[in-house]
């Protein structure tokens, strides 16, 4: 826990401040400081308001890292008369937060002093741990704002969610973490103007941040810190590359990124957009995604999204998944992508997935019936005593290989279930199965 540091500590502060990382130096002072949060900070939003120190509400922040949750935060803290004490979710128990609110209701009770409390991941806390928070949040003893980067419809339990505002940051653009890199090269906080940026230099840490703040200054930090210790005054790319590594990829396994991605890889696969498919297979392997649920979902998908348009999509989507047992991460990379790339730019039918689907409402439904006696079981003692398996045809007898024969209950006799399409090899099941379905139920002409 900590609060806002006493006048009397400003000097220390300014004496630690170029020992400080370059994102926490060049933390906004101010809403116009703040960059690509536009849809949050307009004129009369609650945001806004709530920062210019009207209209208390606590507030759930939610978006990627490096967009501004904790800078936001503090800028509400900054509100006239507002003392600022934090948590992390990470370290703190149900005692440290009882604790802040005991010391919260007390400065409340004695000088009017309200307490702008920021919990930094609260999708960590137990539910216990976020119970705990309700009375205080419920009665305005503390003015939350908490911040997480999961969604926290799935993260936060109702109570709270019902007395806060949710609010979606998004991650920057481009054109803001330019103008954020800029600004720190520039401005006292930061560099101060001791070197100079290249322009593809400037260009491959706007690529690498991915809308992420935080991660553009601390790469434009340990270039910074490489061109000085080299006595260069100016940053280039062969310093940037260097000094930084890839990007890290924004996924979360156990969150809303999870599913969000894994919706977009098979709509991408639907909708027969191979580019965009392998844009997301990439992002689910470089993140440590579990190879084998990727194959899970290319098996399903195989069926689900091709079926018998083209019936070999199966195949190697369970080829793809046996090689992922067999051969794991790296390689099995390539086998995964093998499967993506056919399965999109296979035709499509969802046919089989809209048969299965009808068929088994009608059962859900009760539209079940008995089986027909002669296609019942008739290898046990006492079968045919009960007529099982009596008067049955075994197709096999006549030439063409199909007869006239009931298959179906009776209340179920010429119920269609499966509509091949036009496309792909479903084309020729579906010029053969009206013919099939003629001879089997006896209406040939």
């Amino acid at each position: 826990m900590f609060d806002s540091p006493p006048d009397g500590l400003a000097a220390r502060d300014a004496r630690i401040t170029a020992n400080t990382p370059l994102a926490v130096r060049m933390r906004p002072r101010s809403l116009d400081e703040v960059l690509g949060q536009d849809h949050l900070l307009g004129p009369g939003s609650p945001l806004r308001r709530l920062v210019e120190g009207g209209a208390p509400a606590s507030v759930l922040l939610y978006g990627p890292p490096g967009t501004g949750k904790t800078t936001l935060a503090m800028l509400v803290s900054t509100a006239i008369g507002r003392r600022f004490a934090a948590l992390s979710a990470v370290s703190a128990g149900v005692k440290e937060v009882r604790a802040v609110i005991d010391e919260a209701r007390r400065r409340l009770a004695h000088s009017g002093e309200p307490t702008v409390l920021f919990i930094d991941e609260v999708h960590r806390f137990s539910k216990t741990q976020q119970d705990a928070l309700l009375g205080a949040v419920e009665d305005r003893t503390v003015l939350l704002v908490a911040a997480t980067t999961e969604n926290p419809f799935f993260s936060v339990v109702s109570p709270l969610l019902s007395r806060s505002l949710v609010l979606q940051l998004r991650s920057l653009s481009d054109d803001d973490v330019r103008t954020l890199v800029r600004r720190a090269l520039t401005d006292e906080r930061g560099l101060g103007g001791a070197v100079t940026l290249d322009a593809d230099a400037e260009d491959h840490i706007v690529r690498l941040a991915g809308g992420d703040a935080r991660r553009a200054l601390t790469a434009l930090e340990a270039a910074a810190d490489a061109a000085t210790s080299a006595g260069a005054g100016t940053i280039t790319l062969a310093i940037v590359e260097s000094t930084v590594d890839k990007a890290a990829v924004r996924y979360d396994r156990q969150g809303d990124q999870h599913y969000d991605v894994i919706s977009a890889f098979i709509k991408s696969l639907r909708g027969s957009d191979v580019d965009a498919a392998l844009h997301y297979l990439a992002r689910m392997i470089e993140a440590g995604e579990d190879p084998r649920f990727i194959a899970r979902r290319l098996v399903i998908q195989a069926s689900e999204e091709v079926g018998m348009a083209d019936p070999t999509a199966l195949q190697v989507a369970v080829a793809a998944a046996q090689a992922v047992q067999l051969i794991g991460l790296p390689e099995c990379a390539l086998n995964l992508a093998q499967a993506t790339v056919h399965i999109a730019t296979a035709p499509k039918s969802n046919a089989v997935t809209m048969g299965i689907s009808a068929a088994m409402a009608d059962v859900r439904n009760g539209a079940i019936g008995s089986v027909p006696p002669h296609l019942r079981d008739g290898h046990y003692s006492g079968a045919k005593k009960l007529g099982n398996a009596t008067g049955y045809r075994y197709p096999h007898d006549v030439p063409e290989g199909v007869l006239a024969q009931q298959y179906p209950p009776d209340e179920l006799v010429g119920r269609d279930y499966y509509h091949p399409t036009q496309r792909g090899a479903e084309r020729a099941i579906a010029e053969r199965l009206p013919k099939l379905r003629r001879a089997v139920r006896g209406e040939d002409d």
